[in-house]
């Protein structure tokens, strides 16, 4: 059976023999660390360049309908569906990459706090002194509803510390929080941070990944190939590498 390098290859380099393809990717925070591996991988095995944008799935959308060119879009399963439906990406592009949960950490070499049930998940937050969560991405999001179901959401207002995508987590590398909670995926390779540990099993959720076909890509086929390279079955080692559970 063909390795996922060698289909890759034969699907761009046949169709781009002439000169290498150059892919540009909007791609959301979530799965950052498992998109950038994939994608130097894919340029490794095919000659093509890709550039990747990452940012919040909100603001790869406005990016997307507001008329910024791309060639694939990489997101939460409803940013592709929503570009699907502006005409922004082609109908039935959508290729599902993978899912994670969410997770806590805390500062390199800070004590560990007990989060594995919703009790002691509860005792944690209410004794921290400050929580970082993405203000706007969707873990975020599930995060804040989490508190009003936990029935800690008046308690938890002066702990909160939304933070850009870019910083939530690195806010409490630096010590600026005593904790963070957001979609394990981007927990991984920030330095000075230790994980906790996912959050209790019965406050879970499982946040997708991902991704969709330009409607006005330069290179279709080089595109088509990239989305294959990142949502077939051969990317699962890479994917669980880097926190992603591979669909």
């Amino acid at each position: 059976m063909k390795t996922l390098f060698a289909l890759a290859a034969a699907l761009t380099l046949a169709t781009s023999a002439a000169s290498a393809a150059e892919l540009k990717v909007l791609s959301g925070e979530g799965a950052k660390a498992a998109v950038a591996a994939l994608c130097a991988q894919f340029e490794k095995a095919t000659g093509n360049k890709v550039d990747v944008h990452f940012s919040v799935n909100a603001d790869v959308i406005k990016k997307a309908e507001g008329g910024e060119a791309f060639d694939v879009v990489v997101g939460n399963p409803s940013t592709i569906e929503k570009l699907i439906a502006s005409g922004k990406a082609v109908a039935s592009s959508r290729a599902d990459i993978g899912r994670s949960g969410l997770a806590a950490a805390v500062k390199s070499g800070a004590s560990k706090p007990d989060i594995s049930t919703f009790d002691a998940f509860k005792r944690t937050l209410l004794a921290a002194k400050a929580v970082a969560y993405p203000a706007r991405g969707a873990s975020g999001i599930y995060f804040v509803s989490l508190l009003d179901r936990m029935g800690i959401k008046d308690q938890m207002q002066g702990k909160l510390k939304p933070m850009n995508a870019e910083d939530t987590a690195e806010v409490v590398a630096r010590g600026e929080a005593d904790m963070v909670v957001v979609v394990a995926t981007r927990l991984v390779g920030v330095a000075g941070l230790d994980v906790v540990g996912p959050i209790p099993e019965e406050l879970q959720t499982k946040i997708g990944f991902a991704a969709g076909l330009s409607a006005s890509a330069k290179d279709a086929d080089a595109a088509k190939a990239l989305i294959l390279f990142l949502s077939a079955p051969s990317a699962a080692p890479t994917l669980r590498a880097n926190g992603v559970e591979p669909m």
